[in-house]
């Protein structure tokens, strides 16, 4: 379970250990009681009363009325501290991780749509602020905050392995952090209910050493190469006329917010917030009908030939 790209029973940065530690102590504790009260049940089953004499009240020769009294004050003089340590123990864990041990250098605005991640990495220079969708970069030992906001519905933000949920609140501005100790691809997803394609709504966090970070936002931050080969030099007029209307591709006319940047998007592992796989064969599909794969989305379909459609598969595959 804990290998699994969503358990929360282990965790790969401090942001969420602190989480994780609470989850198998609580989880624990539960254990324990579940045990005791069933093995109480059990043994209050098993035993048997003598019968009562004929006429008698239902009680054991000599019983009193508050006999049983006495187990109801050992159980809550055992309850009553344990109660109170897990709550003191949770309030401390929360008091963890509000606040990274030093202060973030990064920051990235992250807008929660239905249903897709668009991500925004901030910079003081105002040449070198970049958007991206559905796919995260970051520094290892590093703490990254996140500024979170929603334009829909209540989404939730959650990366179990690297933090804690938080949520995505129309009209608020939420901020949480993340933070990896080690290089890895990490799953996220949207944790609150927000519609039809809810558990479809994706995202994954690939942590670097701070080298290939810097070099893949220095990729991230230079325009597209302009198309030389005639089929996608055709793609990028095909996506002018009938997607540029909705998405940004940097250095060229289409600078639409509708939809996802699409500048680099064929350095994305998948399409669709998660939902396929970023090949040929699923982009032209996906262009074709997004409805089809992911039902209720807003992306309407492209008026173009299978012909025209490979044209500018080929131009997007183009944009690394």
């Amino acid at each position: 379970m804990t290998g699994s790209p969503l358990s929360y029973l282990s965790s790969a940065g401090p942001a969420a250990k602190p989480l994780t530690q609470l989850a198998w102590g609580l989880g624990g504790i539960s254990i324990a009681v579940t045990v005791i009260v069933t093995l109480a049940l059990v043994a209050g089953i098993w035993r048997r009363r003598p019968p009562a004499p004929a006429g008698a009240f239902a009680l054991e020769p000599g019983a009193s009325p508050n006999a049983g009294l006495a187990w109801i004050y050992v159980g809550l003089g055992l309850s009553v501290p344990v109660l109170a340590a897990c709550t003191v123990w949770t309030l401390f864990v929360l008091g963890q991780v509000m606040h990274p041990a030093s202060k973030p250098q990064l920051t990235l605005e992250v807008t929660a749509h239905q249903w897709w991640w668009e991500v925004r990495y901030m910079d003081p220079v105002a040449g070198r602020v970049f958007t991206t969708a559905n796919e995260i970069h970051i520094p290892t030992g590093q703490p990254v905050r996140v500024v979170l906001s929603s334009p829909d519905v209540i989404h939730s933000f959650w990366v179990p392995k690297l933090a804690g949920k938080m949520d995505v609140i129309p009209g608020v501005t939420n901020v949480t952090w993340i933070q990896a100790s080690a290089p890895g691809r990490y799953r996220g997803q949207c944790a609150e209910f927000c519609g039809l394609q809810h558990a479809r709504m994706a995202f994954f966090v690939t942590a670097e050493s701070p080298a290939e970070f810097n070099a893949w936002r220095d990729r991230q931050l230079a325009p597209p190469a302009a198309p030389t080969d005639a089929t996608v030099a055709q793609g990028s007029e095909l996506f002018a006329a009938h997607c540029a209307s909705c998405h940004t591709v940097s250095g060229t006319p289409a600078g639409a917010i509708v939809g996802p940047d699409l500048s680099h998007i064929a350095g994305r592992a998948t399409l669709a917030a998660g939902t396929i796989p970023n090949d040929a064969a699923h982009l032209s599909a996906w262009i074709s009908d997004p409805d089809a794969i992911k039902p209720g989305v807003l992306m309407p379909k492209a008026p173009l030939s299978a012909a025209d459609r490979a044209k500018v598969v080929a131009y997007l595959q183009s944009l690394t």
